[in-house]
């Protein structure tokens, strides 16, 4: 806020309502320059920590899920929405099982006997995708659900 009131009550007002600072008249040129500048440092580090929520990784593999890539090196892989969710639960869970039920709801929004079968699908695909580092694997623990295994030889 730039106001002319600078009664403490003006002040506590202006941030009731949800104000990040408040400067009251007269003002130095210089001050509110400043004042400026820091809230635009503030805002590229919000940017690049919004980019980083973004980022996951496993082994060599970076997942870029805002554009739905998977990168090893200079490679990248176009995904799937799902394929993209699916590799991200595994990167944010590796090395814990994971169960199917966890899995389908999150990802498909049911448990359904034809969604199981399209998970298994799309985990034999994730697994092709993840082939170029060894010390990457898709665990499947029978009738219960999947580990991503990372840097655990089996």
């Amino acid at each position: 806020f730039l106001s002319a009131k600078s009664q403490t009550e003006d002040r506590i007002q202006g941030f009731q309502i949800g104000c990040d600072d408040y400067i009251t008249k007269p003002f130095s040129m210089e001050e509110l320059r400043l004042k400026i500048e820091v809230f635009l440092k503030r805002d590229k580090v919000n940017e690049l920590n919004a980019e980083q929520i973004n980022i996951a990784n496993a082994g060599a593999y970076i997942l870029d899920m805002q554009n739905f890539i998977l990168k090893i090196g200079e490679e990248q892989k176009k995904l799937t929405q799902r394929e993209a969710m699916l590799i991200d639960l595994f990167f944010q869970n590796h090395n814990n099982l994971i169960k199917r039920e966890e899995l389908l709801l999150k990802i498909w929004g049911d448990d359904s006997y034809f969604n199981g079968r399209s998970l298994d699908v799309f985990v034999s695909r994730i697994r092709k995708y993840l082939s170029k580092d060894a010390s990457l694997s898709i665990e499947n623990v029978r009738s219960i659900g999947f580990r991503l295994n990372v840097g655990v030889e089996l």
